[in-house]
């Protein structure tokens, strides 16, 4: 086989491929078997037709079209690990020359035009210190997340005052459209300050005292009418407060399994400290990123980044054609810091040598499975279905080659080690995890592919 590659863009790459007759004969004979067990020669059992009688029978050409349709897909692809390039989507190929008689000595020839990683270098991971600014916990995180334990036990007392926002309000509404009553609701409760109904109601309620009433404009939005503007009555009917409960012993032992507070207080210190924790290695993870990508200009493919781009906008709620310059531009911007991620990781699971097994890419769609509530067998199976296998696998080797990547540098805060190993694992136990341990490091390979995806905070 002979290939030549012409790099039409630093991200686009035409292959011109020539198979040798005796590369391609074998695919050729597949293909007379494969009809052979479809037609009906007098004479002979299904299966066991002569080649040159199916040649004669049905064609030449429908046989090497036969073969070229198997043969296609495994020669494109030795040619892409020959010539070491890493595609990024499906190739758009272009059959050029084709025998037309089994006595033809024309060689298979086919050109594969495909968008491709460019190349670049990444830098050296041994040595390398990465400063990672420094988490705190203070009193305040621990009140605070005391504050929110309290919420959640409150009570509501009615109270002789005008609302205010965080109070529940029984009010009546009644929506006109000159003068015509079009929607009425009565006795419902709500907090003033979640906008969570009418646009102006906060503003509307703010002030009022029990069996007072306003009015205000408001757009409508639902029924018959929705998206209209109406005049809003609202009469509020009772206003109540939430109460909390005073932090003591009595409070922690209704809230909790302590019976103290200070052991409550301790308990939540240790969960804000393992929040803080999950932070850091958030920020580990993102700094270490930022430091592989630092002096890297990775042009995005075209192609590519056009189809992510649509793919975003709709992602957004706004249709490609409608979308504004502002839209567009943050779009484009998110896409380009995706695609830079995933062809950096991709390399870095290159350069590590990263391997994924059967059970890797299992368990971390059993993971994702669970995330969503789907039997995993079912979800598994329609991956298979779907041909979506292969960018599970990518998925993982990136997650694989990510921790890897972190494990081969140090971290330090404030000039101190810092210690990543309960978020990262290690070398030796990544050889032998049990089952669990499995599972939990898909899950973890899960979170850290959902976070490059979504491009949130996701603890690593």
């Amino acid at each position: 086989m002979k290939i030549s590659v012409r790099n039409l863009e630093p991200t686009k790459a035409k292959l011109t491929i020539t198979v040798d007759q005796d590369e391609f004969e074998p695919y050729l004979d597949g293909a007379r078997k494969e009809i052979a067990e479809q037609i009906t020669v007098p004479g002979f059992r299904k299966g066991h037709v002569p080649g040159k009688l199916v040649d004669k029978r049905v064609g030449f050409g429908a046989v090497a079209g036969e073969a070229v349709n198997k043969a296609l897909p495994d020669f494109y692809s030795q040619a892409l690990q020959e010539k070491d390039i890493r595609p990024m989507a499906q190739p758009e190929i272009e059959v050029v020359e084709l025998p037309e008689s089994a006595d033809d000595d024309t060689k298979l020839k086919f050109t594969a035009t495909v968008e491709r990683r460019p190349d670049f270098e990444l830098p050296e991971l041994d040595g390398m210190t990465i400063a990672v600014e420094k988490d705190e916990v203070s009193d305040d995180d621990v009140n605070a997340r005391l504050d929110m334990l309290r919420q959640r036990f409150a009570t509501l007392v009615g109270v002789d005052r005008p609302a205010q926002n965080g109070d529940y309000a029984n009010i009546d509404l009644t929506a006109t459209i000159d003068g015509e009553t079009v929607d009425s609701q009565e006795g419902v409760s709500y907090e003033i300050g979640s906008g969570t109904m009418l646009e102006g109601l906060d503003e509307a309620l703010d002030g009022l005292s029990a069996g007072e009433e306003t009015t205000f404009e408001s757009k409508l939005e639902g029924g018959e009418h929705e998206g209209e503007t109406a005049t809003v009555k609202v009469k509020v009917n009772s206003v109540k407060a939430e109460e909390l409960p005073e932090v003591d012993d009595d409070f922690a032992q209704e809230a909790s399994e302590f019976d103290t507070l200070d052991e409550l207080k301790d308990e939540i210190r240790k969960n804000v400290e393992a929040d803080a924790e999950g932070r850091q290695a958030t920020k580990a993870r993102d700094a270490f990123i930022e430091t592989i990508e630092k002096d890297l200009d990775i042009p995005a493919p075209k192609g590519v980044k056009e189809h992510m781009v649509e793919q975003q906008l709709q992602s957004m709620g706004v249709d490609k054609d409608k979308a504004t310059a502002e839209q567009k531009k943050q779009a484009e911007e998110e896409v380009d810091k995706l695609l830079k991620d995933q062809m950096v990781l991709d390399a870095l699971a290159e350069k590590l040598d990263v391997q994924v097994s059967q059970s890797d890419v299992f368990n971390f769609l059993a993971s994702i499975a669970q995330q969503y509530g789907m039997d995993p067998n079912q979800f598994i199976q329609a991956i298979m279905r779907n041909g979506q296998i292969g960018s599970a696998v990518e998925e993982v080797a990136r997650s694989k080659g990510l921790l890897a990547g972190m494990r081969a540098v140090t971290f330090t805060v404030d000039g101190e080690p810092l210690d990543l190993s309960a978020f990262l694992g290690s070398d030796d136990a990544a050889a032998e995890v049990d089952e669990d341990e499995s599972v939990a490091a898909a899950a973890a390979a899960a979170a850290v592919a959902d976070s490059l995806n979504a491009g949130d905070e996701t603890e690593a």
